[in-house]
C-alpha cells in the first residue's frame, strides 16, 4: 500500500491511446471547459483532450457536456442514431421476461423525486432499448446488471443515443460479460488479486488466507459499479472515467478501493463470510477522485500486460481487451458534429430527390401511358444516373450462481 500512497494525491489525469493514464495538475473549471469545447470543434476532434478531460478531476462537469462527449469517446455520429424500436422488438425475445423482471426492480436507480410516470415511461423504453441491441447481435447474451448500463445511460443521454451507445460498449467494454457462460467474466476478475499482490503483499495474503475470492467485486465490475452507488453524480463520474479509459480500468479501482479499506480488511476476522461482508458493501462517501487518480497510477505502473499470466486461471482470450487498441484509433477520425450535420443534410437532401425518382415511374405509367414511351425513357434515363439511396439475446440471464446474485439484490 505504501508504493500507492507515494503518488500524488490531487493531480488531474491524462489517458493516453493505449487505456493508460499520465497524471498533471489540474486546471480551473473554466478552463476545463474552454478546453473540452475547443477539442469538439476541432477538425479531426481532439480525442485525446476529451480522454484527458473525462479521466482528470470533476470529469465531463455538467450533463449538456456528457451528450456531446460521450458519443466522441465511443465513435458515435450524433447524426446517424437507430431509430426507436418498434413494439415487435419484444414479440419472441427469450429474454424479455428476465429483462422485464430486473427493469422493473430497478427503481433506486432513478433520481429522488422523479413522478411515477415519467419513471414507467423511462422503464418502457429501458426494456425496448435492451432488446433492441440483443436483437442487433444475437450473439450477445443477456446478464444480470446490464440494465443497471443501460439506466445510467439512459438517463443522461435519452433513447436514440442509449441504443448506439450500448450497442457499442456491448460489442466492446462488455463484451467479455455477454459470453453464454461467467467464463470471460471470471478471467476479468482474475485480473484482481494480482494487482493486490503488486501493491500489499500482506493484504493480499490476508485475503487468500481468508479464501474470499473476487466474487465480491462481480456487481461492481458487470454494472460500472452503477448498481452499488447511491448517488448518481459518482456513478456519472466514473462513467466519464471509464468510457475514456481501458476496459480493465473498473478492476484496478475495485483494487484501489480494497486497498483504501486495507486497515478494515485487516482487522475482520480472516473468514470467507466476514470477509466477504465486509467487501461487498461499498462505502458510500469513498474519495472518488483520489481513488480514480489511483486506478489511473496503477494501470500505468501494472498495465494488464504484466499482470495476465498470473490472472490467466487458464488460457484465454479477452474480446474486451484484444479489440481495445483498434477501437481507440477508430475514434481518431471523427469530424465535429456541426461537419457531420451539414454532412447529414445534404446527403438527406440527395436521398429526398433520389427517392422521388425512384418512385416516379409508376406514377408516370397511370398518368402518361404509353402515349409517352419517349418521355418516360428519359426520365428513366435520368434516374438511373442519380441512383436511388440504400441505406439484429439468444439466451435468458446468465447463471450467475447464488453469491453472483446475492451481490446484484
Amino acid at each position: 500500500m505504501n508504493r500507492l500512497k507515494k503518488k500524488k494525491q490531487n493531480a488531474g489525469a491524462e489517458v493516453n491511446g493505449n487505456g493508460s493514464v499520465t497524471r498533471e495538475p489540474d486546471c480551473g473549471r473554466k478552463q476545463k471547459l474552454a478546453e473540452i469545447h475547443q477539442a469538439l470543434i476541432n477538425d479531426p476532434v481532439d480525442i485525446e483532450t476529451l480522454r484527458r478531460a473525462a479521466g482528470s478531476k470533476g470529469g465531463l462537469l455538467t450533463d449538456e457536456l456528457r451528450r456531446k462527449v460521450w458519443p466522441k469517446l465511443l465513435n458515435i455520429n450524433v447524426y446517424d442514431l437507430p431509430h426507436k424500436p418498434g413494439r415487435d422488438v419484444r414479440e419472441n425475445h427469450k429474454d424479455f421476461n428476465q429483462v422485464v423482471l430486473d427493469v422493473r426492480r430497478s427503481m433506486k436507480r432513478f433520481p429522488k423525486g422523479m413522478r411515477a410516470s415519467e419513471r414507467a415511461v423511462l422503464q418502457e423504453q429501458m426494456i425496448d432499448i435492451i432488446l433492441e441491441v440483443l436483437k442487433r447481435t444475437p450473439q450477445l447474451h443477456y446478464y444480470q446488471g446490464y440494465h443497471d448500463v443501460a439506466v445510467t445511460l439512459l438517463l443522461v443521454v435519452g433513447e436514440r443515443m442509449t441504443i448506439a451507445m450500448l450497442d457499442t460498449l456491448s460489442n466492446h467494454h462488455l463484451r467479455d460479460f455477454m459470453d453464454p457462460t461467467m467464463d470471460s467474466t471470471k478471467h476479468i476478475l482474475n485480473y484482481l488479486m494480482p494487482i493486490l499482490e503488486q501493491v500489499d503483499t500482506e493484504l493480499h495474503d490476508f485475503m487468500i488466507r481468508a479464501e474470499v475470492g473476487t466474487i465480491f467485486a462481480l456487481s461492481w465490475l458487470i454494472t460500472w459499479y452503477g448498481h452499488v452507488l447511491s448517488d448518481f453524480k459518482h456513478t456519472m463520474r466514473l462513467y466519464d472515467f471509464f468510457l475514456a479509459s481501458h476496459p480493465l480500468m473498473p478492476i484496478y479501482l475495485a483494487a484501489t478501493i480494497v486497498l483504501h479499506r486495507e486497515k478494515e480488511v485487516k482487522k475482520t476476522e480472516c473468514d470467507m463470510a466476514m470477509v466477504h461482508h465486509l467487501l461487498s458493501r461499498i462505502p458510500q462517501d469513498l474519495p472518488y477522485e483520489l481513488l480514480i487518480g489511483q486506478a489511473q497510477d496503477l494501470f500505468n505502473q501494472y498495465p494488464p500486460s504484466l499482470l495476465a499470466k498470473r490472472a490467466a486461471l487458464q488460457p484465454r482470450k479477452s474480446l474486451s481487451i484484444s479489440t481495445f487498441q483498434a477501437f481507440q484509433l477508430a475514434t481518431l477520425h471523427q469530424r465535429p458534429d456541426s461537419v457531420l450535420k451539414r454532412l447529414t443534410k445534404a446527403q438527406g437532401s440527395s436521398t429526398s430527390r433520389q427517392g422521388l425518382e425512384a418512385a416516379l415511374p409508376q406514377e408516370r405509367g397511370q398518368l402518361w401511358g404509353k402515349r409517352n414511351r419517349m418521355v418516360k425513357m428519359a426520365v428513366w434515363g435520368l434516374s438511373a444516373t442519380l441512383g436511388a439511396a440504400v441505406f439484429a439475446v439468444a439466451q435468458t440471464a446468465m447463471d450467475w450462481g447464488p453469491e453472483a446474485l446475492l451481490q446484484l439484490f
